[in-house]
């Protein structure tokens, strides 16, 4: 009898370095020792001929290089054509890591990672372009997978509410932690940037649901003068609200963004700070308090949407908005004592259980499931 074959589609990892990008990337690298008898193929448009800049093992690379990857994403937009598993080949289940199924031939079988509904919850939010596409297809989408996987339990009930699917084709799987390579140089980049001292930290994109300008409000009424905010992050979109409030900050010399950070530059940000503050409104798992808690800093957040769930009891809780009660729970840590040090430990030891092996490993049972018809 022979093995399994699951095909991915890749081709997030081509153009992103964070967020569903990191997501693809990590994930088929692991799944490929996982694979044994079965067989993993992975596919990207190459039509420029750049080849992958990582070679994972035990995948077989499937690189269309005859068709540009934007004629064909127009194609299927606009005309539901033609099926992906011809461009990509044969195989018993497709994974589109990347929230949107494209069309596959009748009776193919496939899973979608839907990382969370941010887009149909806070629509405000969202890149305008994005949400347009998203509204279009993640129905569909979400009706036509054989298995939905989720980041977390939080977003596999808020698919459920909002796309209508059943619970059962839910699979909820925590996503993993990716080590920081060692830095080329020992000063951290918050210090090159001019920041002396004692520094706040957040991270993420910049866009509307980092509550960026309710940040810059909590470090005003802060009573410690010498800190400084460093927020490290690409500008995204909407990020209006976000340049005015730094730009018209009466702290503003103490407040540094550090975009365009490789990995090993943004461990050394993490592990300098005095703390981590998160005030998001919404996330489908949170990448980064986890990643501040692996290099030991502790960790303010929001006691909201997934957050609760994938950071437990390790981190300080902030309810609401209210920038007096933030500003108070941020001074706390900062001050440090025995209770930073017990929340230092124990967000270390919670990153510790965030591992992509154990990602892949339960990846891999979903596959079998949907190829044996489940």
């Amino acid at each position: 009898m022979r093995g399994m074959k699951v095909c991915m589609d890749i081709q997030a990892a081509l153009g992103q370095q964070a967020g569903v990008g990191r997501y693809v990337r990590e994930l088929v690298k692991h799944l490929g020792p996982l694979a044994g008898e079965d067989e993993l193929s992975a596919f990207f448009f190459d039509f420029q001929r750049r080849g992958l800049d990582f070679r994972p093992e035990g995948v077989a690379l499937r690189g269309c290089r005859w068709l540009p990857g934007r004629v064909a994403q127009a194609a299927w937009k606009r005309l539901g054509w033609p099926p992906f598993d011809w461009l990509a080949g044969g195989a018993d289940v497709y994974h589109f890591p990347n929230f949107i199924c494209p069309p596959l031939s009748r009776g193919k079988r496939s899973v979608v990672t839907i990382h969370d509904v941010s887009f149909l919850r806070h629509p405000e939010t969202t890149e305008a372009k994005n949400l347009a596409w998203l509204r279009a297809q993640i129905h569909r989408t979400a009706q036509r997978a054989d298995a939905i996987i989720t980041d977390s339990d939080f977003s596999a009930g808020e698919i459920v509410e909002l796309l209508r699917v059943p619970a059962e084709k839910m699979h909820p799987i925590w996503l993993g932690l990716t080590p920081f390579p060692e830095p080329a140089s020992a000063e951290n980049p918050a210090a090159r940037a001019g920041v002396a001292g004692k520094y706040l930290l957040t991270v993420g994109t910049i866009e509307p649901r980092k509550n960026l300008p309710f940040l810059v409000k909590v470090f005003e009424g802060l009573a410690d003068e010498d800190l400084w905010l460093v927020i490290a992050g690409n500008w995204g979109w909407k990020t209006e609200d976000a340049r005015r409030a730094i730009e018209e900050s009466p702290r503003r010399e103490r407040i540094v963004v550090l975009p365009g950070l490789d990995d090993a530059s943004l461990g050394q940000v993490y592990a300098g700070a005095a703390a981590f503050v998160f005030p998001t409104l919404y996330e489908g798992f949170g990448f980064p308090p986890l990643e501040a808690m692996s290099q030991g800093v502790p960790v303010v957040a929001a006691r909201n949407s997934s957050l609760p769930e994938v950071l437990g009891e390790a981190a300080m809780w902030v309810e609401g908005y209210e920038a007096g009660v933030w500003a108070a729970a941020v001074q706390r840590v900062v001050a440090g004592g025995e209770g930073v040090a017990a929340l230092r430990a124990a967000g270390r030891e919670r990153a510790g259980g965030f591992t992509w092996g154990e990602v892949a490993g339960r990846t891999w049972e979903v596959y079998r499931r949907v190829a044996a018809g489940g």
